[in-house]
């Protein structure tokens, strides 16, 4: 039987929603940009890349390590 873990998880779902907040708060700041289709494409890269990351680390955690016999 594996254990799940539970920080691996917990770091994961709280980076998977800070990098949702973070798309969508750059989003608004657009309107100030002198070029928001260079802005939001660097912000989707990064929020795409931590994303990825993030879903990584659930997984993982979910997958977990073998249990002590």
């Amino acid at each position: 039987m594996r254990q799940r873990n539970w920080r691996l998880i917990a770091v994961g779902t709280v980076l998977l929603v800070m990098a949702v907040l973070f798309f969508l708060s750059m989003r608004d700041t657009t309107l100030w940009s002198n070029n928001p289709v260079a802005l939001m494409r660097t912000v989707g890269e990064v929020s795409g890349a931590v994303g990825g990351i993030s879903l990584v680390m659930i997984v993982f955690g979910l997958i977990g390590c073998k249990a002590p016999v």
